[in-house]
């Protein structure tokens, strides 16, 4: 737990940061660099909305919610030296993906490995996966820096959105036809049909169109999926993209270490903290009432928060354009994933880990410090979407499943470990709503789905915890329990998100910010919203 700053002021603050998530931190930590006397308001007795580490279990720290990191922008690690304040990512060194036949698909972090590991299935399929590799690389290093870019409004003739929307298209130039046709198929087309045209492995099209699916009520075949595919694989760690690694002491650590930083640089940050409401006059914010009944005054007040909470819950809308409101009543949540943590007395077996006793290769004995990727083929991943169609969870869902104490031992007491799995689909709005008996059967479903690939699952299992997209946002304000603070739809990205005419972190009550998740350039543990909207005020002012 990051503790709150010990003396509480009492006073005016330059700045009020609603949230203490981590783009709320990276905000506040900006913000206090620049001198400003910044206060961070939190209503859970711990930071990091849903970037936490919690001790579920004696002895057991569960990255409770989101698990894995890669996203962090590189930029703000530098700025806000976050190693210094605790930074210390691990990295993840495979993703398997178990077959039904008892084989597997394995994923390494060298990537001669990886390569003669496709060939064994699909000598065309590891031909395909250099150029494929090379291609995603530079649609990544094509998106980078509009990742760093406040969007320009299309519809403004003010000076800098016209010299924004310039440079946007001067950027897209720069890339050249066929990149430039690349990207417009990923932003457009739906992540299988995209890998249909490079790969013939189904196991293989299957475990890199999850990457299109996560956190999105989208199937592999929906249109759209390719971005989401093309978001996760922008993540990198150390200047290397599409890699993904583990915060030491779990998720939770990230967000103490931003926290921290904020700290160095004056910031307060406060814990049981509530904001029931911003203080508005004559169309201008003026402060935050707190749930208890206290008042603080600042000229900036800026929400962490997801668009419904900011616009909806936090503010009345008569201070609101009619067509804001609209819009943020249209906006798309649907929340979709949910996620089992499991305290474990021993490993799991996999039976695709050995043969005749002893590891099928060498690698294989550190197939377990990476993800287990349960997505044997893209039916299998399209028939879990078609449950959560029609308001079920996924019987036979996908998950992806990482033992965090076989790369921080201190995760779990010696000898024991934890399990962390995500899990598609588990929609919010669930035929008859999610009751304590559904929640079981879904947990249910996900230990009858491992126990196919790891038959001791049972036997070993000390704790689970499950938790529903209705527990997400119970506990962290997520509306809908969207991980992402919204779907990354095209319709709901760069200068659309939230809304037209504010996705510049503006709002339509002066001195009333936004920069979460909600905002460009979207979710995952990225910290980007939270950069673009502290250099956006710093620039801008109240």
């Amino acid at each position: 737990m990051s503790p709150a700053t010990t003396s509480k002021s009492n006073g005016r603050y330059d700045a009020i940061v609603i949230g203490g998530g981590h783009n709320g931190l990276v905000t506040a930590a900006y913000l206090a660099r620049a001198g400003k006397k910044v206060v961070v308001l939190e209503r859970r007795p711990l930071v990091g909305g849903a970037a936490v580490t919690e001790e579920v279990v004696p002895g057991f720290k569960f990255s409770v919610f989101s698990y894995v990191v890669s996203l962090l922008r590189p930029e703000i690690i530098r700025d806000l030296d976050l190693p210094a304040h605790g930074l210390q990512i691990l990295p993840l060194e495979s993703t398997v993906t178990p077959l039904d036949n008892g084989d597997y698909l394995a994923g390494w972090s060298d990537a001669d490995e990886t390569r003669r590991e496709i060939a064994r299935h699909s000598p065309r399929d590891a031909e395909a996966a250099s150029r494929f590799g090379h291609l995603m690389h530079h649609m990544a290093m094509a998106v980078k820096p509009i990742l760093g870019m406040v969007p320009p409004d299309p519809a403004s003739l003010a000076p800098s959105d016209l010299r924004g929307l310039l440079k946007l298209g001067g950027h897209f130039r720069s890339l050249g036809a066929d990149r430039f046709h690349a990207l417009y198929k990923l932003m457009t087309m739906s992540s299988a049909d995209y890998l249909d045209e490079w790969y013939e492995f189904d196991p293989l099209k299957a475990t890199k169109s999850a990457s299109g699916i996560i956190g999105t009520f989208l199937g592999p075949r929906s249109p759209g999926s390719a971005y989401v595919l093309l978001h996760h694989y922008m993540g990198e760690i150390d200047g290397a993209f599409r890699a993904w690694g583990f915060q030491k002491g779990g998720t939770g650590a990230i967000s103490e270490s931003i926290s921290r930083a904020a700290q160095s640089f004056g910031a307060e940050v406060r814990t049981d903290a509530a904001v029931a409401r911003v203080l508005v006059r004559d169309g201008r914010a003026t402060g935050v009432a707190l749930a208890n009944g206290d008042e603080l005054s600042a000229p900036i007040v800026v929400s962490g928060l997801d668009p419904r909470r900011t616009f909806v819950d936090l503010i009345e809308s008569k201070e609101l354009p009619e067509d804001l409101v609209s819009s943020i009543a249209n906006f798309r949540f649907r929340g979709s994933s949910g996620k089992v943590n499991l305290a474990l007395d021993a490993l799991p077996n996999f039976s695709f880990l050995k043969d005749n006793g002893g590891y099928r290769s060498p690698l294989m004995a550190n197939a377990l410090r990476g993800a287990v990727s349960i997505s044997p083929s893209v039916q299998y991943l399209e028939r879990a979407y078609d449950d959560a169609k029609y308001g079920e969870f996924s019987r036979n869902p996908y998950m992806d499943i990482v033992i965090p104490s076989m790369i921080d031992p201190g995760m779990a007491p010696p000898g024991k470990h934890v399990m962390s799995i995500f899990v598609q689909y588990a929609p919010y709005k669930l035929n008859g709503g999610w009751t304590d008996e559904k929640r079981e059967a879904f947990g249910d479903a996900v230990i009858d789905t491992l126990e196919r690939y790891a038959p001791n699952i049972r036997s070993i299992i000390r704790h689970r915890q499950v938790l529903t997209p209705a527990d997400i946002e119970r506990i962290t304000g997520l509306s809908e329990g969207n991980i992402f603070q919204g779907e990354l739809a095209l319709h709901q990205l760069f200068f659309l998100r939230p809304a037209p005419a504010w996705a510049k972190y503006r709002t339509p009550v002066k001195g009333y910010w936004q920069c979460g998740a909600g905002t460009h350039p979207g979710g995952g543990i990225m910290g980007a919203s939270g950069r673009l909207a502290a250099l956006e005020i710093l620039a801008r002012g109240a």
